[in-house]
């Protein structure tokens, strides 16, 4: 550790197995790396665990260089070089990889010696090892490429989206920002300059969702699965709940909480409908605007000042956890503010190297933004906690466990959020929207996660019965009260704008079963903050050295999606919602 401003900045780890020269130029700079380790003789125990170690140190290398590599395309998309260094690694890097990566799994679960290793997470890793060799199929490797080169287009046609507004072209996030206005007007004119601006690709997108589920399928036959709903449970390993467990969380979600959405339709149109005749019915457009005609919040006006209002509310948490994006800021690993060319959405990527993440996002000054600030951080905070891990493997949790760190701490971090809004009635306006919007997400991710099954429990579906089954899918979980009225063709593409579909298929019921868990984090941080604060930093700092489960129950939390469970949450958030009221 060196020292900035008494800030002390990580450094890389020392090398001792790949070199600390190592440069990835081709993939012969590292297949003699991946050579040792496959031909390198075990005779005990400790040699295989040193074995572990120089692998996880290739692969955390690996992955780092993966990881630079799409953060730079992802912050400049129509920069070819940077699209064709990605690509570059995703045609002549990963295949190879992903090749030695199966030999490396078997020669570890042969290992004799594999029974003596019995500390705390080898159980897991070697679970995760046995399931990816159960799936592996070498004649996937060119489809899995060909998928990733094929996904990465979406950021691409999405990144290239603006519209000109009073004369100004703006990026759909900051157009967005307009659906806040309190003139109606300006209301209706931003959302049609989006959506049609977002249909003038919907054919280019239906096109390139067609090639991805192609492949997708093919890559999940190839492996011995019916279909690729399947493949992604055994690939994303969900050892801990069934496709039945995500049909009984869509029915709950539908049950206990879209009639509360209803509810919070019905009151928005009512009080819209007071100061404006015109709100009858209510539109999309109506959605995000103040129903009592006050001003949009802005909580801040640049990405420097979001960040340090960010690092603000986390110091009242935790000091450490303030000090985490101070680092952050210090090396550079932030990338917030909205500009033309960026990919669409925002993540906290792990530098499995450094231990120190990136966080990028399109901000440009709304509360969502603010929750996706705190979102990221929670991420990152989880990167920090996991760092010192010995093992990639143990440093890299489930997504079900990622998202309760980031969803958690939108919440946890809701009670200093005065640092933004210096106005007590802001304050009050921010913290109702966000807890309102906890409403609006469970049935989103139902909507997304049951999309899904349908679109790859039907492989072969034609781009109609893609949009007849989305709207019946849509219409299940969205409120009766909006009216879509005059556009119907918009609504049938709604879930274009859904990156995971693109990008991470599957990856989604997570944020639903983290929303609940983050929900439970925080209901224990308000009956006893520092036990609850305690709980989440001890459950994120296992990383994924304990099954899922567990992992919950270290933040003091069931890991349980029932109707009876969400009833009672939802309960809690109502009540909540109720004070600020």
């Amino acid at each position: 550790m060196t020292t900035n401003e008494t800030l002390p900045i990580p450094t890389r780890p020392a090398r001792p197995f790949i070199g600390e020269a190592l440069t990835l130029q081709s993939w012969d700079d590292v297949k003699p790396l991946f050579d040792n380790l496959l031909a390198r003789p075990l005779h005990n125990a400790q040699d295989l665990r040193q074995w572990l170690i120089d692998r996880s140190e290739l692969e955390s290398y690996l992955s780092e260089d993966f990881a630079w590599r799409y953060i730079r395309m992802t912050c400049d998309t129509a920069n070819e070089e940077l699209v064709n260094n990605l690509n570059f690694f995703i045609a002549e890097i990963q295949p190879p990889m992903t090749a030695y990566g199966n030999d490396l799994d078997l020669k570890a679960v042969d290992s004799p010696f594999l029974s003596e290793l019995t500390d705390e997470g080898y159980d897991i890793m070697v679970r995760g090892m046995k399931k990816a060799i159960e799936i592996f199929r070498e004649e996937n490797i060119p489809l899995q490429t060909e998928l990733q080169t094929e996904e990465r287009k979406y950021g691409a046609i999405v990144g290239a989206m603006t519209v000109t507004i009073d004369g100004k072209e703006m990026t759909l996030p900051a157009a967005s920002d307009r659906l806040q206005s309190t003139d109606r007007a300006v209301r209706e004119e931003a959302w049609r300059k989006i959506w049609e601006r977002r249909y003038q690709d919907h054919e280019a997108l239906d096109q390139l969702f067609d090639r991805l589920r192609t492949l997708r399928h093919q890559i999940a036959v190839n492996a011995g699965f019916a279909n690729f709903r399947d493949y992604s449970f055994a690939a994303l390993g969900r050892f801990d709940y069934t496709p039945q467990d995500c049909f009984n969380f869509h029915e709950s979600v539908a049950e206990a909480v879209v009639p509360l959405l209803n509810d919070l339709a019905s009151d928005r149109e009512q009080k819209l409908s007071r100061s404006d005749a015109s709100v009858d019915p209510l539109r999309p457009w109506d959605a995000k605007v103040d129903v009592e005609g006050r001003p949009p919040l802005k909580p801040f006006a640049t990405g420097d000042e979001l960040l340090e209002k960010a690092i603000a509310c986390f110091d009242r948490l935790d000091k450490e956890l303030g000090d985490d994006l101070r680092i952050m800021r210090a090396m550079g690993h932030l990338d917030l503010e909205s500009r033309k060319g960026k990919a669409p959405g925002g993540y906290n990527y792990p530098l499995e190297e450094i231990g120190v993440p990136f966080i990028f996002m399109n901000a440009t000054s709304s509360l969502r933004d603010l929750v996706t600030m705190v979102h990221e951080g929670g991420h990152a905070v989880h990167s920090f906690l996991t760092r010192e891990l010995p093992l990639k493997a143990f440093r890299n949790p489930p997504m079900e466990v990622a998202e309760l760190a980031s969803m958690s701490m939108e919440l946890l971090s809701m009670d200093h959020w005065d640092v933004f809004f210096d106005n007590p009635d802001e304050l009050r306006r921010a913290k109702l929207q966000h807890l309102e919007s906890i409403i609006e997400t469970l049935p989103w991710v139902a909507t997304i996660d049951k999309f899904q099954h349908w679109i790859y429990e039907n492989p072969t579906h034609t781009d109609a019965e893609r949009r007849e089954n989305w709207l019946r899918i849509y219409n299940q979980f969205a409120d009766t009260v909006t009216s879509w009225d005059g556009f119907a063709f918009y609504q049938e593409y709604i879930w274009q704008r859904q990156l995971h579909l693109y990008e991470v298929p599957f990856y989604y019921i997570e944020y639903g079963i983290a929303q609940l868990g983050a929900i439970g984090v925080w209901r224990n941080y308000r009956r006893d903050p520092a036990a609850g604060l305690a709980g989440y930093k001890k459950a994120l700092s296992l990383g994924y050295k304990a099954p899922i489960r567990e992992i919950y129950a270290a933040a003091n939390v069931p890991f349980d999606f029932s109707r009876d469970y969400i009833r009672e949450l939802m309960q809690f958030v109502g009540d909540e919602i109720r004070k600020l009221g």
